[in-house]
């Protein structure tokens, strides 16, 4: 079994388009997709069992965006590495996201389907190094 078999991806997006278009690359690449369409629902899934490794984590989404998100999901408490997105380039959000568990952050803009899928490897790799 590769790794890509056993990698768990969660996109939590609230964009109808980008969440198909984010989660058919993914999965092109043989990796299991599970998707959200705001922090709320995210957490309900987390809640009801699931278990990603990777979340790909918006940060201004209605009902519950990716601040509040992480403020609820406590990563230092899950094993899962949160990578938020966003189309604006805010210091003062990007900081707040960090210390709140945040590992990575990438601007949409540069969020390229080769770019999604090497910071996917990437991960990928550190997990299994641990």
């Amino acid at each position: 079994m590769t790794q890509a078999e056993n990698l768990k991806v969660l996109v939590v997006e609230d964009d109808e388009d980008l969440n198909k278009a984010y989660r058919m690359i993914i999965e092109s690449a043989g990796y299991e997709v599970t998707s959200a369409h705001d922090g709320k629902q995210a957490l309900t899934l987390i809640e009801n069992g699931e278990n990603p490794d990777i979340i790909f984590l918006d940060l201004r989404m209605p009902a519950m965006d990716g601040i509040d998100f992480l403020k609820h999901y406590h990563a230092d408490e899950h094993d899962s590495t949160v990578v938020v997105f966003s189309n604006y380039d805010a210091q003062e959000e990007v900081d707040e996201a960090f210390a709140l568990g945040a590992h990575r952050y990438v601007l949409k803009a540069r969020a390229a389907p080769k770019e999604l899928l090497r910071i996917i490897a990437d991960i990928a790799h550190e997990k299994a190094r641990v």
